[in-house]
């Protein structure tokens, strides 16, 4: 298990998919809280970090399903999924190991922007004026978010052979499973009592919860339940797959 997400690291940093994405993971970011009138904390009169955890979630549901998905297309398309199964490893081990080495890549793109953060707290007036219990609390919310958009992204990965394919698709699960059910929530057929519950079905809820510095065991047991569902659901589709 442990060769296989070192293969999967060494694969990431090989090629130039992996630098590409998080050049522009990082590019986009610093534009969006530093660069663009509009969004840029240099034009508030407070110091905070609302932008970049708002933005954030917007380019994960672009750059995670990138990065996954190769995880199984690309096996399967090259037909070394057989050879990979045929190993003294499980299948879940085999999608932990993948899983863990796409989620490795992925924090390893969050850790520059601790940056920004040492940068606001510098600027703030007096020094230090910076919200730092709820920062604390988003970027726990985000290593969650990191967490469900990967075990989304492997799941599409392992439904087709085709990266492209794998990858729209887990950009649409990605984006409905964060932003629908608020939207649905707020359609006139719901008002409510009703509008409550489906909003609490989507990410958005639960992560702008995290965010604000609260750490609920609510909502640490609905993205763990996410996650167990879609790297379940992955494991299904490999049984599938090989039968």
């Amino acid at each position: 298990m442990y060769s296989i997400y070192k293969k999967e690291l060494i694969t990431y940093f090989s090629s130039l998919i992996a630098y590409i994405t998080l050049g522009i993971f990082l590019l986009v970011l610093g534009a969006f809280v530093w660069i663009f009138n509009e969004t840029s904390i240099l034009n508030y009169n407070y110091a905070g970090l609302n932008q970049l955890f708002v933005i954030t979630p917007l380019v994960f549901a672009f750059l995670i399903p990138a990065i996954t998905m190769r995880s199984f297309s690309e096996e399967k398309q090259n037909g070394t999924i057989e050879f990979l199964q045929t190993k003294p490893v499980t299948d879940f081990q085999i999608i932990f190991a993948k899983y863990l080495a796409a989620f490795t890549l992925v924090m390893l793109a969050l850790i520059p922007t601790l940056i920004y953060v040492y940068s606001v707290y510098q600027l703030g007036s007096p020094k230090g004026n910076l919200d730092v219990g709820g920062t604390i609390g988003s970027y726990i919310g985000l290593l969650f978010l990191v967490a469900v958009f990967v075990a989304i992204g492997m799941f599409s990965s392992t439904i087709t052979n085709n990266q492209i394919v794998a990858f729209v698709l887990g950009t649409f699960l990605c984006f409905f499973i964060y932003w629908a059910f608020y939207y649905i929530s707020k359609m006139p057929m719901f008002v409510g009592s009703l509008d409550d519950a489906i909003e609490k079905m989507g990410i958005a809820f639960h992560f702008e919860s995290i965010s604000r510095g609260v750490i609920d065991t609510r909502n640490i047991i609905y993205f763990i339940s996410l996650i167990v569902f879609f790297l379940f659901a992955s494991l299904s589709m490999l049984k599938i797959n090989r039968s």
